[in-house]
């Protein structure tokens, strides 16, 4: 559909008022008298976010918003998913349609200064790499010259792979889909030889296959690819929300604090740093425009970050994924927040 033309049937539709884009620092205030956030997500991706049958979305991403949903407005059900293409996302964003994108997507220089975007954090270190089926008898990504190459269009993906192949002196076919069921389908028709994307979607798509094991993901990591939920440039006050819930479920983790034992440690714990994140201490609800409970809420809706990871992408979901970077600070990896004070 034609940017003006979706534009046009949003408005129609209700879920954007034709001002939205001007309207940009009035956000919170327009989220909170709608009574929901509209979140725009991936058109499925496991651990990420994912439709049932029913509607009921689920995943890391959607955990993101739900906490969003609960701090900003009482109840982590007060969302609404709206599913995005890689090349539509931008443009929902910029026009209204959502207020947060929060789809893995990657924060660049680019997208942080011409888009009219602003990255509110990182949710996940990731990086871009490459699945090839077992049987093609390659090990390394270095193997892939002539190889054709299935991605998904609108992406850095389609970046990385160029750097790739040209550092390295090698030639390829790139086939992209601006759908990356669409490119993943593809690679497991046969239309290419490896399909490549963030690892962490390598392993979400793998684990669809009817035999996962017949597909090897190669061991090179060709990009540093850091996710994270983004929002409109120059709404100051729905930046600080989107960006200071994310950083609430980090340190919540790093405090001990988990969704079953929220709101008994708001009661009783003796250390000033989480009273302050839950609200027994302090005034960080008001600087925010919220309540002070709005911590307390996040967690309690979808657990801290490590709950929240666990759950979607580690050893308690399917993908089995490891924290690796992803680990907080203070247990090897690079994941840290500022405090709250």
């Amino acid at each position: 559909m034609h940017r003006y033309a979706r534009l046009v049937s949003l408005v129609l539709a209700g879920l954007v008022t034709a001002g939205a884009p001007a309207l940009a620092q009035k956000t919170l205030q327009t989220v909170k008298g709608r009574g929901h956030v509209f979140c725009g997500v991936s058109q499925g991706l496991p651990g990420f976010s994912t439709p049932d049958a029913k509607g009921n979305w689920s995943g890391f991403d959607v955990d993101f918003c739900k906490a969003v949903a609960a701090a900003t407005l009482g109840s982590a059900d007060k969302v609404k998913f709206v599913p995005l293409s890689a090349k539509e996302r931008f443009t929902a964003l910029q026009s209204g349609e959502v207020d947060v994108l929060s789809r893995n997507t990657t924060w660049t220089l680019s997208r942080d200064t011409a888009l009219g975007l602003t990255f509110a954090g990182v949710t996940y270190y990731d990086g871009q790499g490459f699945m090839a089926r077992r049987k093609l008898g390659v090990k390394s990504a270095k193997e892939l010259n002539g190889a054709t190459v299935c991605a998904n269009a609108g992406t850095t993906t389609e970046l990385n792979v160029a750097d790739y192949f040209r550092s390295h002196g090698m030639q390829y076919k790139l086939v992209t889909f601006e759908k990356s069921d669409d490119a993943f389908a593809a690679y497991v028709k046969g239309r290419c030889d490896v399909y490549t994307t963030d690892q962490s979607g390598l392993y979400a798509q793998r684990v669809r296959l009817d035999d996962p094991d017949q597909h090897v993901i190669l061991p090179e990591i060709i990009s540093k690819e850091p996710l994270g939920p983004a929002v409109r440039h120059g709404d100051d006050a729905w930046f600080a929300v989107v960006k200071w819930t994310l950083f609430a479920l980090i340190n919540a983790e790093e405090l001990g604090v988990t969704a079953a034992n929220a709101q008994q440690m708001r009661t009783d714990s003796k250390n000033p740093e989480v009273r302050r994140l839950l609200g027994s201490e302090g005034d960080a609800g008001k600087s925010l425009g919220l309540d002070a409970d709005w911590a307390l809420r996040a967690v309690q809706a979808v657990g801290n970050y490590g709950e929240m990871f666990e759950r979607n992408l580690g050893a308690g979901s399917p993908l089995k994924i490891a924290r690796n970077v992803n680990a907080l600070w203070t247990k090897g990896g690079i994941l840290y927040a500022p405090p709250v004070r």
